[in-house]
């Protein structure tokens, strides 16, 4: 069990990482490869926020507070200097404060989010999830691998969270949204909106 805090290592992306979800990254500034093989050696995750201000190259960014903590499950070095990963979420926590390392690598003290328990997905949801399916046969298992559980409401919250095109901070906004049910809610009254039900 982890600690009320944790000391992590942060990686902010312009883009918005949720518990389940896959993220490939190019890796290639000597602080993340210095984060990525202590990963792989260790066994550790890192986190992703989604910035808020700043870039991804350079000076560190300023994250937004809420991300996820990510695993490696693959690698590849496909020239010297180069790493390629593919990442895992997990789970969510909230920065409490930031330092930079020596190494420009941003650390982040981190309380760990409760994690949501698996919710049964309600019958009036049906709809959504034939969609969701449509949408895994589409794109193939290697964007959205499994294990794919779409009885659980948190779960397709979050798959749909990820793919709908929507501005980054909405994504973000989703991710820190606690009410699973009332995210779906949110998700299909999007929908709707858009006509994808024939609304």
């Amino acid at each position: 069990m982890s600690d009320p805090t944790d000391l992590l290592p942060l990686f902010p992306l312009q883009t918005v990482l949720f518990p389940g979800g896959v993220l490939p990254l190019h890796v290639f500034e000597a602080r993340y490869m210095d984060l990525a093989s202590r990963c792989l050696k260790d066994d550790l995750v890192f986190g992703v926020n989604l910035i808020a201000e700043g870039r991804e190259v350079g000076a560190p960014a300023v994250p937004h507070p809420v991300g996820v903590s990510a695993r490696i499950v693959e690698w590849d070095m496909p020239q010297t200097g180069v790493l390629d990963l593919v990442t895992r979420g997990e789970r969510r926590y909230r920065i409490l404060r930031t330092e930079t390392g020596p190494n420009g690598l941003l650390l982040g003290e981190v309380e760990w989010l409760a994690e949501v328990a698996p919710v049964p997905l309600p019958q009036e949801y049906a709809p959504l999830v034939a969609l969701l399916q449509a949408i895994f046969a589409e794109v193939g298992e290697e964007r959205l691998p499994p294990p794919h559980h779409f009885d659980d409401a948190e779960w397709v919250g979050n798959r749909f969270a990820e793919l709908l095109p929507i501005p980054f901070k909405a994504k973000q906004a989703l991710l820190e949204y606690d009410d699973t049910l009332g995210r779906l809610d949110i998700i299909r009254q999007y929908l709707d909106q858009r006509g994808v039900f024939g609304g």
